[in-house]
């Protein structure tokens, strides 16, 4: 073969290689190149469903594609969780989880369908909402100082409600039975609801409820805000203190919510991923929407999302082994 022509085959195997080379780039480049599925792993028309919509919409502004919202509700919050964690690992799945389903459920399962920190790829906390501790008008307490000793004074007496067993509800007042030391009866209900109708009767005398559970309960006289389970006071309750501030220690408890995907997305899909959501964040539609949940905005970096759900794992361990909590 003579140098002339194998300067030309070579030439042609580089041009061959650079169309064999190029699809790849593209690809890569191109993500998404289809409609991305947020599940949301709740009933529609609750909190985890505004949020992923309202997010979804922005994020899908900045990624070019639709993201199309896909409610897989049931066991709270597992079977959605479950759902994206099988599915495959290309960046087009995502599941707006929360708090419950990462590290609170799996501390009280013996059969989970899924380890959320093997099986999970942590995109970004996009919303950390706590809660607010009320009783009813007619307990004559307007305290949480006051709440505390009348519960010391009559243990195994008074009685606190949850959304149901092993929910953020639910471990925020077990939470207090152990930060309070304080004995006090678990009620689970069906959900937030229910809950905060029997607080309103007297048939409960306390709930740790999400924020917009009980905002307009609180803003209309109806029951008292005694603390809010926040490191700081909220903007929204300025003159409400923090339990930490009303005497209990340690009292923080949050429903947090965010977006993770399976496991082994590659990562140049996931930094568009991470991208896209935390811009969303700024949007200020999406800071309006989000911070009438009466939360605080988060976006973190997958790096600091992962420490926080290492850290905050490690302490509802804590509370579910001390209280014996179980859900099979």
């Amino acid at each position: 073969m003579t140098i002339r022509r194998r300067t030309a085959l070579g030439a042609a195997l580089g041009a061959a290689g650079g169309i064999m080379a190029a699809p790849r780039i593209a690809t890569a480049q191109a993500f998404p190149d289809q409609p991305i599925r947020m599940i949301v792993p709740f009933a529609a028309g609750g909190p985890a469903d505004l949020i992923a919509r309202t997010v979804s919409r922005a994020m899908s502004e900045k990624l070019g594609r639709p993201i199309v919202v896909e409610a897989r509700a049931g066991a709270g919050g597992l079977i959605g969780v479950d759902v994206a964690s099988k599915s495959r690992p290309d960046g087009h799945t995502l599941v707006m989880a929360s708090s419950g389903a990462i590290v609170i459920i799996p501390h009280m399962r013996s059969n989970m369908p899924y380890d959320p920190l093997r099986d999970l790829t942590p995109i970004t906390q996009v919303l950390a909402v706590p809660q607010i501790i009320s009783v009813p008008p007619s307990l004559g307490v307007r305290t949480l100082a006051e709440l505390v000793a009348m519960a010391k004074a009559r243990p195994g007496q008074l009685a606190f409600g949850s959304a149901g067993v092993g929910s953020s509800l639910h471990m925020a007042g077990e939470l207090l039975k152990l930060r309070a030391g304080i004995d006090i009866t678990h009620i689970p209900y069906g959900g937030a609801a229910p809950a905060v109708t029997d607080l309103l009767a007297g048939r409960i005398q306390i709930l740790a409820a999400d924020v917009p559970a009980l905002i307009g309960q609180v803003r209309a006289g109806a029951v008292p805000a005694l603390a809010v389970t926040a490191q700081q006071r909220l903007d929204i309750l300025p003159d409400v203190p923090t339990a930490i501030e009303a005497g209990v220690p340690n009292m923080v408890s949050e429903t947090w919510y965010g977006i993770f995907g399976p496991a082994n997305i590659p990562q140049d899909r996931v930094d568009i991923l991470v991208n896209a959501a935390r811009a969303s964040l700024e949007d200020a539609e999406v800071r309006r929407v989000l911070s009438g949940q009466g939360g605080r905005i988060v976006g973190s970096t997958p790096a600091d999302f992962t420490s926080f759900i290492r850290g905050t794992n490690a302490t509802w361990a804590d509370v579910v082994r001390a209280t014996g909590a179980r859900l099979e």
